[in-house]
């Protein structure tokens, strides 16, 4: 990942086209280790290869975003007001491609890397919930995050 204008890390524009419909098709057309002998493919997916995941952080990542498709809040991408299944629908694409690349090992590495800003134009996504002024979508999922690691407290 490079540096933005902001100088925080920011996903590669081709790995944004790649998930647009029919993206990754094209973009296999001019994959390097995917045409190379496959022994030389091998060593090299095995040196990009991030680990996958735990359980743990795909059920907090799943969770975040359920919940925000649930809240009835706005969310805001490149200037643009949606709904909250809307959002929803969009985080999870985000998520899964992310997930599928091998790119996502926990909740807060999601927040950051998908779901904080838009990897297009490196814009800071927000959410706007009734009765509230907007904030940056990161702070949003990380108050959910941390609301969802708290231990439950006894009557």
């Amino acid at each position: 990942m490079r540096p933005g204008r902001d100088g925080r890390r920011r996903l590669p524009t081709w790995l944004l086209l790649a998930a647009l419909p029919g993206g990754l098709l094209a973009l296999s057309a001019h994959a390097g280790p995917a045409h190379a002998p496959p022994s030389q493919a091998a060593s090299a997916q095995a040196a990009t290869a991030a680990p996958v995941p735990a359980a743990a952080a795909r059920s907090e990542i799943e969770h975040l975003i359920a919940q925000l498709g649930r809240s009835g809040c706005s969310f805001q991408r490149n200037g643009s007001w949606h709904d909250a299944a809307e959002a929803e629908k969009h985080l999870r694409r985000k998520y899964e491609w992310l997930r599928d690349h091998d790119r996502i090992v926990s909740a807060e590495q999601f927040i950051e890397d998908g779901a904080s800003r838009s990897s297009m134009t490196g814009r800071a996504y927000q959410v706007r919930c009734p009765g509230q002024a907007a904030q940056p979508s990161a702070r949003w999922l990380r108050d959910r995050l941390q609301a969802l690691r708290r231990p439950p407290t006894g009557r």
